[in-house]
């Protein structure tokens, strides 16, 4: 497995210095799956569900977007980056709605975690606002689908 990461010499936690890498072309896509269920898909008009508390995927692209630059802020060693361009796309297939979050960055360090970051803010969004017509919501993934740029590229298969 090798050393760790984020701890230093002396064994106490502590950021990967990224002042020595080079700058390059970084993206990342994230997605997670809700399942929403039947009741709630019932709702669904124009590719949107309407609740008392607003338009649901609307909302929940927003937030999505607001988590996703909001990272560095919630996860203690994750470095903050200027992202150039941060996506959230909501689809929905039967009873699940699918968000998929792309992310650029022209930077030292990878966007993986603001990808993921983004996709789940998106889908608790989605279960808070629906959760009063249903209980039964389940957020079934979050997973990382791509990553380029940097030392290695990732793409599930």
């Amino acid at each position: 497995m090798g050393e760790l990461t984020h701890i230093d010499s002396k064994g106490n936690p502590s950021m990967v210095d990224v002042s020595v890498k080079n700058i390059t072309q970084r993206k990342a896509v994230a997605q997670s799956i809700v399942e929403l269920g039947a009741t709630i898909m019932d709702e669904l008009k124009n590719g949107e569900i309407y609740t008392k508390k607003g338009p649901v995927f609307h909302t929940a692209i927003i937030a999505g977007t607001m988590g996703a630059k909001k990272t560095a802020e919630l996860i203690p060693f994750c470095h903050p980056v200027g992202m150039d361009d941060c996506k959230v796309e909501i689809t929905t297939k039967g009873t699940q709605s699918i968000i998929t979050c792309t992310v650029k960055v022209e930077a030292k360090t990878g966007i993986e975690m603001e990808a993921i970051t983004g996709a789940s803010i998106a889908a608790i969004t989605i279960y808070d606002m629906c959760k009063a017509m249903s209980h039964q919501i389940e957020i079934i993934s979050t997973r990382l689908m791509q990553k380029t740029g940097g030392k290695k590229d990732f793409k599930r298969a």
